[in-house]
């Protein structure tokens, strides 16, 4: 993984346990979209492959994770015991972080932004 400096900077400023977490979400996202492309968007760690693909970030008491509606829609029956808004989700500081939800997550929007530059790629031709 071509590790950002200004990701890695951005997760070191947290405590050692948020830090740990972060790491875990950066991770499963790295693992299910290994060609994304990571950098600084909204002030927080962001990833792109054909289009924006997921965010996420630390708070005090949670990790926010950021894969737009569409992802927090897909997966509403799974992420149901979890705070979540339209485009969010909250994962609480003191609960694992759920890594293989998240790479389900991230694989659901790497198809997503895939069948949408298909299809555009269509229209243009």
């Amino acid at each position: 993984m071509m590790a950002k400096p200004e990701v890695d900077a951005f997760i070191e400023a947290f405590p050692e346990h948020t830090r740990e977490m972060l790491q875990n979400v950066r991770k499963a996202i790295h693992n299910a979209a290994p060609d994304a492309e990571e950098y600084i968007g909204y002030m927080m760690p962001a990833y792109k492959f054909h289009g924006a693909l997921v965010y996420f970030s630390g708070y005090k008491n949670h990790i926010g994770f950021y894969p737009g509606a569409a992802g927090v829609a897909y997966f509403k029956d799974e992420i149901a015991k979890y705070k979540t808004a339209k485009g969010s989700i909250q994962f609480p500081l003191d609960e694992p972080v759920p890594v293989d939800l998240i790479g389900r997550i991230v694989a659901f929007r790497v198809r997503e932004n895939l069948e949408k530059a298909a299809a555009k790629s269509k229209k243009t031709k």
